[in-house]
């Protein structure tokens, strides 16, 4: 027939196993055909779950109220957004300018997690017509896709959800079928792309196999301030709603396919530990599996202004990006020190270790010189620490008595900072026991998930000189030759804290004697601007396969089209190992 088609409304699934499409009555004149894609009955939900911050919270609806269990937001009223994150450059200056005027105080009682929910009412990218199955707002409403950010999930969600499900098309004048446009870009592209010289191809056999089976796209929030276990529990819960959905109207439907971004990576591999025969396989992005120094550098110092390889507009996103989660440690830390679920993301116990350094610059005649603390000969301004400090906790073997300790100078948490609004001040524990409690729970949830992965997992992970990373963190100061101290690790490491700046660096006094001002040093090593390599690759050897992907940042990993086809590629490959 030669009359042209328009895409119907999306079908409905029916308790009997069929399928219900809403169309109107017309006239015999009107040729125009109405067009419904019936998908396999064999069902397998792809459900992406977003990294930290990713997911839009509001002030919780309903708060309990008590004295206890009192979940009402000290700023926000009941359902109001806390959390959405802006959408686009001029959405973002805008966010960074309100944030910025929010005091430590203020950010505390805003991002209290026991008065927040996952909001879903956020911005959606909606599949249109021609799109494959066309879906109504209120439908992908219904699977989440309203609970994440739009920005760095929407394209994702969009994509798999019209791609994975449109695999084959019809030539009716040929009379043979033909594969879609998109597929052909994944078998065609450069595994180069992909950090690999070669690929097993993709093969239209593959294809066919792929095709049998139908993959509602859901995304699934969390409060990110939470325990990862929580979250994970909440994701459980998730996973197992979604396939009762689908087997209630007589759809095959028993597994699903989890894709992961930064933290959501974290979430998802404790869950898949819960219920593995559930999952038929994971994708992690840009996952810190074994924690990231950005977290100690964020907590310590306040955010980064910018990345010293980013050209001026990423260094103007990047100073927008610090003033929304706070430029300076007096308001990151009253987020940070009480929440496990951010402490979670902090260098775990399985980081190459020692990852924090000390380096101290002495000034000669003028011209800045190493000191070594061994008396090492140094020309010039080096690049490499003057001296690793290793703390008494067995060179880093155990991270968290660091994070654990309040009083040495290169504390992470400085527990003054930690509670501007008083919230535990009439607590029995009190905050410095707050602050353990917090470090002590993402610690028994790191030592618990180990190096846990559901046997059918990949991973990627920016490996990019052009997005450097914290590998390590450095605290730098300057000091005349003509100090009386000579300074050694030792006497480095029992100095004492003596307050801040006015630009935020750390005032030190060695021996009662010598004021050092210390300050954190740049970014220096591989990774997405956030992830460095070292943590990024932490899956390999105990997966399916890892890949070292470049030219995408982190918060924008699956925006990138490489990205997203090699996601649709390992989807694929998932899928031919279901019987």
């Amino acid at each position: 027939m030669s009359e042209t088609t328009r895409p119907l409304p999306s079908l409905i699934p029916l308790p009997h196993g069929g399928w219900q499409v809403n169309s109107y009555m017309s006239s015999t004149a009107y040729t125009l055909r109405g067009l419904s894609l019936i998908p396999p009955n064999k069902v397998i939900p792809v459900i992406v779950v977003p990294g930290i911050m990713g997911t839009n919270l509001r002030a919780r609806k309903t708060p309990r109220l008590g004295r206890v269990d009192d979940e009402r937001n000290g700023v926000a009223a009941p359902g109001r957004p806390v959390w959405r994150p802006p959408n686009g450059d001029l959405s973002g200056l805008s966010a960074a300018r309100a944030w910025d005027r929010y005091t430590p105080r203020e950010r505390q009682l805003l991002f209290n997690a026991a008065t927040l929910e996952v909001d879903d009412s956020g911005p959606v990218v909606m599949p249109g017509a021609g799109d494959g199955y066309v879906l109504t707002e209120p439908e992908v409403r219904e699977r989440g896709w309203g609970e994440v950010h739009a920005a760095s999930y929407g394209a994702l969600l969009y994509g798999l959800q019209t791609r994975l499900n449109q695999t084959f098309g019809f030539d009716e004048q040929g009379n043979q079928r033909f594969i879609q446009p998109h597929w052909k870009d994944v078998m065609d592209c450069d595994p180069q792309h992909w950090g690999l010289r070669q690929f097993p191809p993709l093969t239209e056999d593959h294809l066919v196999k792929h095709a049998q089976y139908y993959f509602p796209v859901y995304a699934a929030g969390y409060c990110w301030l939470q325990d990862c276990k929580t979250s994970a529990a909440l994701l459980e819960e998730r996973i197992l709603q979604i396939i009762a959905s689908w087997t209630r109207t007589r759809r095959e439907c028993t597994k699903v396919i989890l894709v992961t971004h930064s933290m959501g990576g974290l979430v998802a591999r404790a869950c898949a530990k819960r219920i593995p025969n559930h999952i038929a396989g994971v994708i992690h992005g840009v996952m810190p599996a074994l924690g990231a120094p950005v977290a100690y550098r964020r907590t310590a110092c306040g955010t980064e202004p910018f990345n010293p390889v980013s050209y001026p507009l990423g260094k103007l996103e990047g100073a927008g990006l610090a003033m929304v989660l706070g430029t300076t440690t007096e308001k990151t830390t009253p987020v940070l020190a009480t929440s496990p679920g951010a402490l979670e993301l902090l260098p775990n116990h399985l980081y190459p270790a020692p990852w924090l350094h000390v380096r101290v610059i002495r000034f000669a005649g003028g011209a800045a010189v190493m000191n070594h603390a061994e008396s090492r000969a140094a020309g010039g301004y080096q690049t490499k620490p003057y001296d690793a400090l290793h703390f008494p906790n067995a060179n880093l073997q155990n991270p968290y008595d660091l994070y654990r300790d309040l009083t040495s100078w290169f504390r992470l948490i400085n527990p003054r900072l930690a509670d501007p609004a008083d919230q535990y001040v009439k607590k029995r524990r009190g905050i410095e026991a707050e602050v353990r409690a917090a470090v002590s729970t993402a610690e028994a949830f790191h030592r618990e998930l180990g190096d846990y992965y559901h046997p059918n997992t990949y991973a990627f992970y920016g490996n990019d000189k052009a997005q450097l990373s914290f590998g390590q963190i450095r605290w730098v100061a300057f000091q005349q030759t003509s100090s009386a101290v000579t300074l050694t690790p030792a006497n480095l490491a029992t100095a004492r804290y003596m307050g801040q700046s006015a630009t935020g660096q750390r005032r030190v006094l060695v021996e009662e004697k010598s004021e050092l001002r210390f300050a954190p040093d740049q970014q220096e090593t591989r990774g997405d601007g956030t992830v460095p390599h070292q943590s990024g690759a932490g899956p390999a050897g105990k997966v399916k396969q890892v890949f070292a992907t470049e030219g995408h940042d982190h918060l924008g990993a699956y925006n990138n089209e490489h990205v997203l086809m090699l996601t649709l590629r390992l989807i694929t490959k998932i899928v031919q190992e279901i019987s």
